[in-house]
Protein backbone atom coordinates (compact mmCIF):
# COMPACT_ATOMS: atom_id res chain seq x y z
CA UNK A 1 0.00 0.00 0.00
CA UNK A 2 0.92 3.54 -0.71
CA UNK A 3 1.52 6.09 1.88
CA UNK A 4 -0.62 9.18 1.06
CA UNK A 5 2.08 11.26 2.92
CA UNK A 6 5.34 11.84 0.71
CA UNK A 7 8.12 12.23 3.01
CA UNK A 8 9.40 16.08 3.46
CA UNK A 9 11.95 17.95 2.74
CA UNK A 10 14.67 17.29 5.90
CA UNK A 11 12.76 13.76 6.55
CA UNK A 12 14.73 10.45 6.90
CA UNK A 13 13.70 7.45 4.48
CA UNK A 14 15.38 4.15 4.16
CA UNK A 15 15.85 2.93 0.47
CA UNK A 16 15.61 -0.69 0.21
CA UNK A 17 16.16 -2.57 -2.46
CA UNK A 18 14.74 -6.20 -3.64
CA UNK A 19 15.80 -8.51 -6.10
CA UNK A 20 13.12 -10.14 -8.60
CA UNK A 21 12.43 -13.20 -6.58
CA UNK A 22 11.63 -10.64 -3.49
CA UNK A 23 14.44 -10.80 -1.75
CA UNK A 24 16.09 -8.36 0.01
CA UNK A 25 19.54 -6.82 -1.68
CA UNK A 26 20.33 -3.99 0.20
CA UNK A 27 18.96 -1.18 2.28
CA UNK A 28 20.21 2.32 3.24
CA UNK A 29 19.14 3.41 6.58
CA UNK A 30 18.68 6.94 6.49
CA UNK A 31 18.46 9.27 2.93
CA UNK A 32 17.63 12.28 3.60
CA UNK A 33 14.79 13.96 1.73
CA UNK A 34 16.04 16.68 -0.19
CA UNK A 35 12.33 17.34 -2.87
CA UNK A 36 9.74 15.42 -3.29
CA UNK A 37 6.71 15.44 -6.41
CA UNK A 38 4.27 13.40 -7.24
CA UNK A 39 6.86 11.54 -9.77
CA UNK A 40 9.81 12.37 -8.29
CA UNK A 41 12.31 11.86 -4.96
CA UNK A 42 15.60 13.33 -4.52
CA UNK A 43 17.47 12.60 -1.47
CA UNK A 44 20.74 12.54 -0.38
CA UNK A 45 23.26 10.01 1.44
CA UNK A 46 25.94 11.00 3.57
CA UNK A 47 27.61 8.41 6.02
CA UNK A 48 24.88 6.69 5.43
CA UNK A 49 24.67 3.26 6.60
CA UNK A 50 24.58 0.19 4.33
CA UNK A 51 23.12 -3.14 5.28
CA UNK A 52 24.07 -5.77 2.63
CA UNK A 53 21.82 -8.89 2.23
CA UNK A 54 24.40 -10.95 4.04
CA UNK A 55 23.64 -8.58 6.67
CA UNK A 56 27.46 -6.85 6.17
CA UNK A 57 27.07 -3.32 6.72
CA UNK A 58 29.08 -0.37 5.43
CA UNK A 59 28.99 3.90 5.81
CA UNK A 60 28.96 5.49 2.51
CA UNK A 61 32.65 7.64 1.94
CA UNK A 62 30.80 10.42 -0.06
CA UNK A 63 27.20 12.82 -0.12
CA UNK A 64 25.73 10.71 -2.69
CA UNK A 65 22.29 12.70 -4.19
CA UNK A 66 19.92 10.03 -5.36
CA UNK A 67 17.07 10.34 -7.66
CA UNK A 68 14.24 8.08 -7.60
CA UNK A 69 11.11 8.36 -10.36
CA UNK A 70 8.14 6.57 -10.78
CA UNK A 71 8.15 6.19 -14.44
CA UNK A 72 11.23 5.18 -15.55
CA UNK A 73 13.23 2.09 -14.69
CA UNK A 74 16.24 3.53 -13.25
CA UNK A 75 17.87 5.29 -10.38
CA UNK A 76 20.60 7.46 -10.34
CA UNK A 77 23.34 7.94 -7.75
CA UNK A 78 25.47 11.33 -8.45
CA UNK A 79 28.83 10.46 -6.37
CA UNK A 80 30.06 14.22 -4.79
CA UNK A 81 34.32 13.28 -5.21
CA UNK A 82 36.94 15.36 -4.60
CA UNK A 83 37.65 14.81 -8.49
CA UNK A 84 34.34 15.46 -9.92
CA UNK A 85 31.13 13.58 -9.78
CA UNK A 86 30.94 10.17 -10.86
CA UNK A 87 27.74 8.46 -11.28
CA UNK A 88 26.11 4.97 -10.59
CA UNK A 89 22.59 4.17 -12.10
CA UNK A 90 20.86 1.38 -11.68
CA UNK A 91 18.55 -0.19 -13.85
CA UNK A 92 15.39 -1.11 -11.49
CA UNK A 93 11.60 -0.85 -11.26
CA UNK A 94 10.03 2.66 -10.97
CA UNK A 95 10.17 3.33 -6.86
CA UNK A 96 7.19 2.53 -4.74
CA UNK A 97 6.93 4.10 -0.83
CA UNK A 98 5.11 2.75 1.62
CA UNK A 99 4.89 3.20 5.93
CA UNK A 100 8.06 1.19 5.84
CA UNK A 101 10.63 2.18 3.06
CA UNK A 102 11.15 3.31 -0.27
CA UNK A 103 11.46 0.50 -2.50
CA UNK A 104 12.42 -0.81 -5.83
CA UNK A 105 13.48 -4.27 -7.69
CA UNK A 106 17.26 -3.98 -8.85
CA UNK A 107 17.65 -5.29 -12.11
CA UNK A 108 21.86 -6.19 -11.85
CA UNK A 109 22.46 -3.50 -15.06
CA UNK A 110 24.02 -0.59 -14.07
CA UNK A 111 26.03 2.48 -15.91
CA UNK A 112 28.76 3.89 -14.21
CA UNK A 113 30.28 7.55 -15.42
CA UNK A 114 33.39 8.50 -14.65
CA UNK A 115 33.66 12.89 -13.81
CA UNK A 116 35.52 12.69 -17.30
CA UNK A 117 32.20 11.52 -19.10
CA UNK A 118 33.53 7.99 -19.74
CA UNK A 119 30.52 5.19 -19.79
CA UNK A 120 30.64 1.80 -18.73
CA UNK A 121 27.69 -0.89 -18.72
CA UNK A 122 28.35 -2.53 -15.83
CA UNK A 123 27.23 -6.09 -14.57
CA UNK A 124 25.82 -7.78 -17.93
CA UNK A 125 26.88 -10.89 -16.87
CA UNK A 126 24.93 -10.69 -13.86
CA UNK A 127 21.96 -9.81 -15.42
CA UNK A 128 21.87 -12.97 -17.88
CA UNK A 129 22.55 -15.17 -14.69
CA UNK A 130 19.90 -13.91 -12.76
CA UNK A 131 17.48 -13.49 -16.10
CA UNK A 132 17.83 -17.51 -16.64
CA UNK A 133 17.49 -18.38 -13.20
CA UNK A 134 14.69 -16.22 -12.35
CA UNK A 135 13.18 -16.45 -15.54
CA UNK A 136 12.93 -12.05 -16.15
CA UNK A 137 9.78 -11.87 -18.76
CA UNK A 138 10.34 -11.04 -22.00
CA UNK A 139 8.57 -8.08 -21.29
CA UNK A 140 11.39 -6.92 -18.61
CA UNK A 141 14.22 -7.49 -20.69
CA UNK A 142 12.75 -5.05 -23.61
CA UNK A 143 11.80 -2.31 -20.65
CA UNK A 144 15.31 -2.41 -19.38
CA UNK A 145 16.72 -1.94 -23.37
CA UNK A 146 14.65 0.66 -24.04
CA UNK A 147 15.66 2.54 -20.84
CA UNK A 148 19.30 1.98 -20.96
CA UNK A 149 18.51 3.97 -23.94
CA UNK A 150 16.68 6.59 -22.38
CA UNK A 151 19.39 6.67 -19.23
CA UNK A 152 22.39 6.92 -22.00
CA UNK A 153 20.76 9.63 -23.77
CA UNK A 154 19.94 11.63 -20.73
CA UNK A 155 24.05 11.19 -19.99
CA UNK A 156 24.81 12.42 -23.76
CA UNK A 157 22.55 15.48 -22.97
CA UNK A 158 23.48 16.15 -19.25
CA UNK A 159 19.77 16.17 -18.39
CA UNK A 160 18.66 16.31 -14.69
CA UNK A 161 21.17 15.05 -12.42
CA UNK A 162 23.52 14.53 -14.62
CA UNK A 163 24.29 18.50 -14.81
CA UNK A 164 26.49 20.13 -13.19
CA UNK A 165 24.07 22.40 -12.03
CA UNK A 166 21.14 19.97 -10.87
CA UNK A 167 24.55 18.51 -8.66
CA UNK A 168 25.37 21.44 -7.14
CA UNK A 169 21.91 22.60 -6.77
CA UNK A 170 21.03 20.30 -4.35
CA UNK A 171 24.29 19.76 -2.55
CA UNK A 172 23.72 23.34 -1.58
CA UNK A 173 19.87 22.82 -0.59
CA UNK A 174 21.53 19.74 1.60
CA UNK A 175 23.88 22.06 3.28
CA UNK A 176 21.39 24.31 4.17
CA UNK A 177 19.18 22.25 5.55
CA UNK A 178 21.71 20.79 7.66
CA UNK A 179 22.90 23.94 8.41
CA UNK A 180 18.92 24.72 9.80
CA UNK A 181 18.14 21.74 11.60
CA UNK A 182 21.48 20.21 12.48
CA UNK A 183 22.95 17.10 10.93
CA UNK A 184 21.90 13.61 13.03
Amino acid sequence: MQDKRLPREGDYVTIKSYKHDGSLHRTWRETMILKTSENEIIGINDHTVVIEDDGRRWVTREPAIVYFHRKYWFNIVAMIRDNGVSYYCNLATPFVLDKEALKYIDYDLDIKVYPDGEKRLLDADEYQEHRQKWQYPDEIDYILSEHVKILVDWINQQKGPFSKAYVDLWFRRYQEIKSRVGHR
